[in-house]
């Protein structure tokens, strides 16, 4: 009270302070990221990453080998665009297409996607089964077919020759220790040795690598149709028999997806024919598919020496120190004069010749590939006829079933006639039965006259049956049910 009264300007406090409130932090924004611009490997190497796929070369040796390589890469390899490119893309369904370029030859054919050079393969997908047999195949066919014998180290190592009465026993088993090979056993494996060598260059001035490869894809690609086309065969023709002998929606379910099936097989080996024959009917693309030929052709024609050495020096060459120079005789004058020019410059001029190619050579040229595609073509055809008979056997089915269903139908279409006809009868019955249930007195019903309701029942049925029947030999005289 004192207190109070000592200081009067104080007052009582209602509530009790508030605690001091802490002071609030602000967040702290987080740290803007800095960018830094890439570099050339990192563009390199991110570029390689978008776009690479795994590629399986095959060079004109029969060596294989993985690569990993984007479309940039491919395409200036092979010098083909980027929408031929887009040709060999599996997850774009693109039909079957064979295109020739300058350095290349783009194949799109079923499960083989490939770009076929002068020298080499470029396959995608290398872990389908598919083209895991074509570069078995192929590299099979690249070998050459008969190498010559190898020589034992046993035989070679003796210095001592056979006698000359062993001459035949070396001819027909091997030589015992101590004894090398006979003249005739040499000179047998030096025949084979040759025939091999021969089989091989003749090997090499076949085909050229480009055709081989191609080939091989037009034959695996027939071959897989061919494979599908059988084993559709073989699922169809029992399916529309049992569908023939028994109706049930199980086997029209089983029919309709074969010839879904059959209807999509049949585009794609008609694709392909279409595909070769649009080739057949053009030379100039076949033309474009000579790969190696056009790149010999680009090559600058081969020069002697002697001649390089005289526009070198610009006069005689200059013959080593003991060997004699040779110079033309008036043999070769006048050989030159009559038009007939020497060996190199003949060369030559058949080289330059080959610039202009004028329209034999180039029938001549494609004689080969029209040859080699007129045999897969006749194969796409016969896949193709095939598809089509039993395509139209599935049509005569179809069209034996729905027969089948017209008769029923017909069948149930009698019925039902003769069931209206016997409502008609019953119907009329019931207007005799509702004329006699009127509620007025009839004479006919007392008592004396007990024997009118049997005759009413009795003549009335028997008046139907008589209309029912009229009506059904009237209908069957003009042949309108069976």
């Amino acid at each position: 009270m004192a207190k109070a009264e000592a200081q009067p300007g104080l007052k009582t406090p209602l509530l009790p302070p508030r605690p001091p409130t802490p002071p609030v932090s602000k967040p702290t924004p987080p740290a803007k990221p800095v960018f830094t611009l890439p570099t050339a490997t990192d563009l390199a190497a991110r570029k390689k990453g978008l776009g690479a796929r795994s590629w399986l070369r095959l060079d004109c040796q029969g060596n294989s080998q993985l690569l990993e390589a984007d479309k940039y890469a491919i395409m200036r390899r092979c010098g083909i665009p980027a929408r031929d490119l887009r040709i060999l893309d599996p997850l774009l369904a693109y039909p079957s297409t064979i295109l020739g370029r300058e350095k290349a030859i783009v194949v799109n054919l079923e499960a083989i996607k490939a770009i076929i050079t002068a020298d080499e393969v470029l396959l995608l997908n290398p872990t389908d089964p598919a083209v895991l047999t074509y570069t078995e195949e192929l590299q099979r066919r690249l070998q050459p077919p008969l190498a010559a014998a190898p020589q034992e180290p046993w035989q070679e190592a003796q210095p001592h020759p056979p006698p000359a009465g062993n001459a035949a026993l070396a001819l027909k088993g091997p030589p015992r220790f101590g004894h090398t090979r006979s003249r005739s056993e040499t000179d047998l494996g030096s025949v084979f040795s040759s025939e091999s060598a021969g089989m091989r260059d003749n090997n090499d001035r076949g085909q050229p690598f480009e055709f081989r490869a191609l080939e091989m894809a037009l034959e695996m690609a027939c071959s897989q149709l061919h494979h599908q086309s059988e084993a559709l065969e073989a699922e169809a023709f029992p399916a529309l028999d049992e569908l023939t002998s028994k109706i049930s929606t199980l086997n029209l379910e089983r029919v309709r997806r074969l010839k879904s099936r059959l209807m999509a097989l049949t585009v794609r080996v008609q694709k392909m024919r279409d595909e070769i024959e649009q080739l057949l009917d053009d030379d100039d693309d076949m033309a474009e598919m000579y790969l190696t030929e056009k790149r010999q052709k680009l090559e600058p024609p081969p020069e002697s020496p002697l001649s390089a050495y005289s526009t070198r020096t610009g006069g005689a060459p200059h013959t080593p120190f003991g060997s004699a120079f040779t110079r033309p005789t008036l043999a070769d004058a006048s050989d030159a004069e009559d038009g007939e020019s020497p060996p190199h410059l003949s060369r030559r001029d058949s080289r330059a010749s080959r610039y202009s190619s004028s329209t034999e050579s180039e029938d001549v040229d494609v004689e080969e590939l029209e040859m080699l595609l007129e045999a897969y073509f006749v194969q796409t055809d016969g896949i193709t006829n095939k598809l089509n008979a039993l395509k139209n056997y599935i049509d005569d089915t179809e069209d034996y079933i729905n027969l089948q269903l017209d008769n029923h139908r017909n069948q149930l279409l009698q019925l039902e006639i003769v069931l209206t006809i016997a409502t008609f009868i019953m119907a009329m019955f019931s207007v005799v039965a509702g004329v006699f249930g009127m509620n007025i007195p009839i004479a006919i019903f007392h008592e004396d006259h007990s024997w009118a309701f049997k005759w009413v029942i009795i003549g009335s049925g028997a008046g139907g049956l008589a209309v029912f029947a009229a009506l059904i030999a009237w209908i069957k005289y003009n042949n309108l049910i069976n």
